[in-house]
């Protein structure tokens, strides 16, 4: 199954995982983030999730796209019982972190594996990333990728080291790491083209979800700042995107200043409206990939998308940072 368009992303949800899953799923949701991190999933309540979908409503396993994450000692809370020895070799800790998710999510495999941060020292870097491509080499992973990456140069060594490149980039679309965003997605744009197919990578920009501070573009007095339009129509389903966080999803995902499909979405709402509102959203990008389907005035269009586009990568926030 093909990377969705848009992720849904089960951190800090509590006891909740379960329920927000699935009403994700069944307004439309096929791609799922999770991680083997107690600190801040419940993993084993995605697993759930996934039962309840077969069971109950008849969406299989092979219906969704599942990704997880290995979580290093450091991003774990050691108070709390862990998902492997963590007195075991980082190989093993891998390994055994993998096992705990496919027990936990009831799988044989996983779409995509994570790796959530680069390790202290390139050495152990490349450690997890060997145990990842023999997951990969297995049959038992899909694909893999590599989160809160911000480093150019430790970018390029990876590209330049891994047997198997990267398939995907989960970064953070906050303020403090805007100013790493372009380097980084420059150097993914250069990947692109040098393969000539886009489906090579598929960089993800993770927007925090309900119980953190929304990301800064999407304040209020900003985007009025960007004089976005008051709606977009689509002719063909009458698709209507109504609020300036759709306008702007919908921005990012077709600008032209990145190869088509390149952004992705990481969105961990747990409104039932703002559910609804990124189904709409993805509608609309998809209507977008078979014609100019919206309805209204050109150059407005237009003058918005460039606008949001030199906001977010211009200059600014490396300034402001």
């Amino acid at each position: 199954m093909q990377q969705p368009a848009m992720l849904y992303g089960t951190a800090w949800k509590g006891a909740r995982t379960t329920a927000l899953v699935v009403q994700a799923v069944l307004a439309g949701f096929r791609g799922i983030d999770t991680a083997c991190q107690p600190k801040h999933y419940r993993q084993e309540l995605v697993g759930q999730a996934i039962e309840q979908l077969k069971t109950r409503h008849g969406i299989n396993r092979d219906q969704l796209w599942i990704q997880t994450k290995f979580t290093s000692l450091d991003g774990q809370d050691l108070s709390q019982p862990l998902p492997y020895d963590k007195g075991a070799p980082l190989a093993q800790q891998v390994r055994q972190s993998f096992e705990t998710s496919l027990k936990q999510l009831g799988t044989d495999y996983v779409d995509s594996l994570i790796m959530h941060a680069p390790m202290r020292t390139r050495e152990e870097t490349r450690s997890v990333w060997t145990e990842f491509e023999s997951l990969v080499k297995s049959g038992k992973v899909r694909e893999i990728g590599i989160s809160n990456i911000y480093d150019v140069d430790l970018f390029d060594w990876c590209f330049g080291t891994f047997e198997i490149k990267p398939s995907s980039i989960q970064n953070r679309f906050v303020e403090e790491h805007l100013n790493f965003c372009t380097p980084i997605l420059e150097r993914l744009t250069q990947r692109v083209k040098e393969a000539q197919s886009p489906s090579s990578i598929w960089p993800e920009i993770h927007f925090k979800s309900d119980p953190s501070p929304p990301p800064p573009i999407l304040d209020p007095q900003i985007l009025r700042q960007l004089s976005l339009p008051q709606a977009l129509t689509f002719s063909e389903s009458r698709t209507r995107l109504r609020t300036a966080a759709q306008i702007l999803y919908y921005l990012l995902m077709t600008t032209r200043r990145w190869p088509k499909g390149m952004i992705i979405p990481l969105t961990g709402t747990t409104s039932e409206q703002h559910v609804q509102d990124d189904i709409e959203v993805m509608r609309a990008v998809e209507e977008s990939s078979v014609g100019d389907g919206w309805k209204g005035e050109k150059r407005e269009m237009e003058d918005a998308r460039k606008l949001v586009e030199k906001y977010i990568w211009s200059d600014y926030f490396t300034a402001a940072v």
